[in-house]
This record gives C-alpha cells, sequence and structure tokens, in this order.
C-alpha cells in the first residue's frame, strides 16, 4: 500500500490508470463481520459510476465501491524470471495453439476462430491475440453465428495473470454476460532438468498415437477428428510404458517440440502403479527426446484444482506462468 510521509495511507490511482495492473485495499461496512480491510491486486478493468472492476490473476473480477478504498498503486511489471526460461504470453500463447490444432479454422482479424467437432475447448474457442477487426459486441456476434453454423457453443479463450494478458477483455466478457466455464495455468520451466530427474527406461517413443496408448488416454470414445488433433504440431511424439503381460499401457504422455519449447500433455498413469515414479520416467524420456530437437524450455497446463499434478511438476522445476479461462456465450 502507498503511505504518506505522513504515516498515511493513500489512494494514488485515478481512472486514468484503467488497465494497469494495481494494488488497493478497501475498507469493509462497521456492521460486516471479519477483517476491518480487503487488499486485491489484479488489472484495473474500468472505474464508472463510483465502482472499480478489478480482475485478479485468477480472472476473477471483483467490483469496489469507490467509496470504501483507503489506499491504492499502481503495481510495477512483474520482475524477470530469476529460474527457469523467461517467456512472453503472446509467445506462449502462440506455441500452445500451434501444439493442439483443430481441423478447421478461420481468421477474424487477429483472432483465431477454432473447430474441431467439439473435442476440447482449446479446440473449438476463438483465441483472441489483437484486434479482431471490429467493435466488441460485432466481435462476439460473428465468432456466435460462426460456432452456431457448425452446431457448437461459442466459446473465447483468454489469459490473465502476465504481462500482456486479457484481463480487460475478461471483464468486458462478463459484462456482457458470457459465463466462464473453465481455468487451468499454463506452466512453464527448463527442459534438461527433466531429462535428469530419470533414465526414461522401458518407455516406447512413437511420431504416432496407437491403440494401445488410446486405452490409457482419459478421452475415451476418441474419434477421427480427435486422433487428427492429437497428432498436430510442429515435432508431435507419443510415450508409452507398455502394461505387463499385454494389459493396457502402465504410463503414456504426449509432447510437441517447437523451436525452443517442448509442450507437455496427456501424461497419464494406471491408478493402480500412481506414485511409482511412471510420471515422471514418461516426462524424462520425452524431455530427452526434445533436447536432442534443439528445445531448451518446457511447458504445460494444469488444472487449478489437480493438487497432485501440481506437486509434481512443481518438484521438477516448473512454475505458473499464466492462467487461462474459455468464457462460453448465454
Amino acid at each position: 500500500m502507498e503511505i504518506s510521509a505522513t504515516g498515511r495511507l493513500e489512494v494514488r490511482i485515478t481512472a486514468a490508470d484503467v488497465g494497469k495492473r494495481v494494488s488497493v485495499r478497501r475498507r469493509h461496512d462497521p456492521a460486516t463481520e471479519g477483517e476491518k480491510f480487503t487488499d486485491t491486486v489484479g488489472v484495473l478493468a474500468s472505474w464508472d459510476d463510483g465502482v472499480l472492476l478489478i480482475t485478479r490473476k485468477s480472472g476473477e473480477t471483483v467490483h469496489i465501491p469507490e467509496a470504501s478504498l483507503v489506499a491504492g498503486k499502481v503495481v510495477p511489471p512483474a520482475p524477470a524470471r530469476r529460474r527457469g526460461p523467461a517467456a512472453s504470453y503472446q509467445e506462449l500463447a502462440h506455441v500452445s495453439a500451434r501444439a493442439w490444432r483443430p481441423v478447421e479454422s478461420e481468421r477474424l482479424g487477429e483472432w483465431e476462430l477454432r473447430a474441431a467437432a467439439g473435442f476440447t475447448r482449446r479446440a473449438n474457442s476463438a483465441l483472441p491475440l489483437g484486434d479482431p477487426g471490429l467493435p466488441l459486441p460485432a466481435a462476439l456476434d460473428a465468432v456466435r453465428r460462426w460456432y452456431g453454423d457448425r452446431g457448437l457453443p461459442a466459446y473465447v479463450q483468454t489469459a490473465t495473470g502476465a504481462e500482456g494478458t486479457q484481463e480487460l477483455l475478461c471483464a468486458e466478457l462478463e459484462r456482457l454476460g458470457w459465463t466462464r466455464e473453465v481455468t487451468a495455468e499454463l506452466w512453464i520451466g527448463a527442459l534438461a532438468p527433466v531429462a535428469d530427474l530419470d533414465e526414461g527406461a522401458g518407455v516406447v517413443l512413437s511420431r504416432e498415437a496407437d491403440d494401445a496408448w488410446l486405452t490409457r488416454y482419459q478421452r475415451k470414445g476418441v474419434s477421427e477428428v480427435a486422433l487428427k488433433v492429437l497428432g498436430t504440431g510442429p515435432s508431435v511424439w507419443f510415450a508409452t510404458v507398455p502394461g505387463e503381460g499385454g494389459a493396457a499401457p502402465a504410463a503414456i504422455g504426449r509432447c510437441v517440440v517447437d523451436g525452443r519449447w517442448a509442450g507437455f500433455a496427456a501424461v497419464e498413469v494406471d491408478p493402480a502403479l500412481r506414485r511409482r515414479g511412471l510420471a515422471t520416467r514418461v516426462m524424462a524420456a520425452l524431455a530427452r527426446r526434445a533436447l536432442e530437437e534443439g528445445a531448451s524450455a518446457a511447458w504445460l497446463q494444469v488444472e487449478a484444482d489437480n493438487a497432485g499434478a501440481r506437486g509434481l511438476y512443481a518438484g521438477m522445476g516448473f512454475a505458473a506462468h499464466h492462467a487461462y479461462h474459455h468464457y462460453r456465450s448465454v
């Protein structure tokens, strides 16, 4: 919080700071039980009619009455990462999009409309990475029509929590009645330490997802469309730890190598064989192959409530870069 030379808290933000990351403290109604003050950090999405809208890193939008403010300041940009790779949101958005391509896409200005017969929200959502070339309400109408023509719900994928992410767009989508359904995080880390975690013995690598790999993949009833999405990317590898006696694989994984980046996904282990290091073995084998192809950094996506995966990846040196969300038209 900002404290003046006299020791008093001060509000040092105005409506001119909309679009900047801020930190504010507000006072609760005296009749309210609990803490007297609440601190909020996020992007100032708007300041209209005496109410501030602040979008947090999680994507949540907080409404704060101007009259309740006791302190506020603009937060300086986050310092450069001192561990692992540095990356912009724009770079990671493009890399992750290339690793999970739809079967059909169309440009709307600098937005990409993506469809894959409903297989995953990522492959069936609009990706806004700039100006759509239309006022936002008109652009969203175009998104609804495009997905409606394909019998699909209209989704927009957004991101929050890093420099250059889309807190303002999130707030506008909510104001226009779109509903946030899913939040996950994209984590990044150095690639070589992952390769050093395990020898990767017994892991079979392939360019295609064969029948055995698909029997362990959590999305059942995989269609031809899904197989096309799974196989997309600059350099795609599938990893399998075979099961005993012809049983379903003990573990699987997928990696897409794209320049300096290796993206991990679909790392799944037989529930009866968890906590035996199989996920680490799969990722280490894939990391070794990615290193051979010239990659040096890694990324992956993890659900916000998947405590087991978050603990595993944190132990490998990964850390959250930004959160991403899917907003659905109602």
